[in-house]
């Protein structure tokens, strides 16, 4: 069993590492676009006067960054060749997604917004598996060249991660002479509506509330009369866009339909397990950057003139905190190989509860890591001598005391 990365993709990490000090890192720091990245980022991403959504410029920025790497051949790296990809598969992405994020925020790689140099482009895996030639057409090649946004409306106001009970329906109806089907519900945290030509919407079409089947995908142009943005969601960053956006009597022709009838949901999973390993990764390698952001700050604070480091407040939640990357790290890696040695939709069916797993450790262990970056830079040990003692709350449950 050899753990090692094949020598092709290292040299690749190697080579993306290049361009980006080479194309990306400038942008970044021309003009004054750091402004987007340093502490003034949530203001100046913002625009306040649209009720919070990303500042016009920006979304310009990120739309540069994107066009370069395109045009470097890294943009499109995951995608099929037929549309200027390399298929490199889960394993490399996830790779990729944790080097990345382990280098911390940049215009190179934002997890805030999924912009990155190398595309994550879950959508267009759902086109190739599942898409007619002319949605391929029009939907992964408008969205390359840029002429096409969507966005993926599963999640409804009432109902979070079991979409069986989704409260959408989708009737068939004759319209103005036009065979087609008649839309009526509402989606929540639907990403980029702001921006957004087309809503990926989920809707029951058969069946009853907590079936599998009878749940159907289409495509609803954002400009359909009756689709109309109820809000836009605050979160803990700045800005937003995530709405939550009703659709009323909303129509669409038989075309509009997107996979088969009745199964829409295995359309759903092959978005979610392939964005899901990869947002694994991503939450992996920001754990990785909060760790050693820790250990480099703990070796150069030094008070009472000693390093922080050598306080075992300080060494044991870091020494955990490192040892449960490298497991993540293993778990990750070998869930992301089995993804790619399978047809892409037998992955629902043999590969969920790995990619549910990776999920739920790498999200848990990034607001860790980050819980004790912060408690590193604020803790102050008593001076030597100093007859003392200080508790320090552990991962938030279990506390001890430390003897000056």
């Amino acid at each position: 069993m050899d753990f090692n990365l094949p020598k092709d993709l290292q040299a690749f990490l190697v080579e993306l590492d290049d361009f980006i000090v080479r194309e990306i890192t400038p942008l970044q720091y021309k003009n004054d676009n750091n402004r987007f990245f340093d502490h003034r980022r949530e203001y100046a991403r913002t625009n306040w006067d649209a009720g919070g959504l990303p500042a016009d410029d920006w979304e310009a920025l990120l739309d540069e960054a994107r066009i370069r790497a395109d045009k470097a051949g890294y943009y499109r790296l995951a995608l099929p060749k037929e549309y200027g990809g390399r298929n490199v598969g889960n394993l490399w992405m996830a790779v990729i997604r944790e080097h990345l994020a382990s280098k911390g925020l940049g215009l190179f790689n934002d997890l805030q917004n999924e912009h990155s140099v190398v595309g994550n482009c879950p959508d267009v895996v759902m086109l190739t598996g599942f898409g007619t030639e002319e949605q391929k057409k029009e939907f992964i090649w408008g969205r390359l060249e840029g002429r096409i946004r969507t966005t993926f409306g599963l999640t409804e106001p009432n109902h979070g991660s079991d979409a069986t009970h989704m409260d959408t329906k989708a009737t068939r109806e004759i319209r103005n002479g036009v065979k087609g089907w008649k839309i009526d519900g509402a989606k929540k945290w639907q990403t980029n509506q702001h921006r957004a030509t087309h809503c990926i919407v989920f809707a029951r079409t058969s069946g009853k509330p907590g079936d599998a089947r009878g749940i159907t995908a289409f495509f609803v142009p954002a400009n359909a009369e009756g689709v109309k943005v109820l809000s836009y969601e605050w979160t803990f960053n700045m800005p937003t866009d995530h709405a939550t956006v009703a659709f009323e009597n909303v129509f669409v022709p038989e075309s509009a339909v997107f996979g088969p009838l009745d199964n829409g949901l295995a359309i759903a999973q092959s978005f979610v397990h392939e964005n899901r390993i990869r947002q694994a990764a991503s939450s992996l390698g920001a754990a990785v950057f909060c760790i050693n952001e820790s250990v480099k700050y703990a070796r150069q604070r030094k008070p009472f003139g000693e390093e922080l480091a050598k306080n075992q407040a300080i060494q044991f939640p870091l020494v955990e905190l490192a040892t449960q990357t490298e497991m993540l790290r293993l778990l990750i890696r070998k869930t992301a190989l089995d993804m790619d040695s399978m047809p892409h939709k037998e992955i629902e069916k043999t590969m969920s509860d790995k990619v549910s797993m990776c999920n739920y450790w790498a999200n848990r262990l990034c607001t860790q890591a980050a819980d004790q970056a912060i408690q590193a830079s604020s803790f102050s040990p008593p001076p030597r001598g100093q007859a003392a003692s200080h508790t320090v709350t552990y991962f938030g449950s279990s506390s001890w005391a430390l003897k000056a």
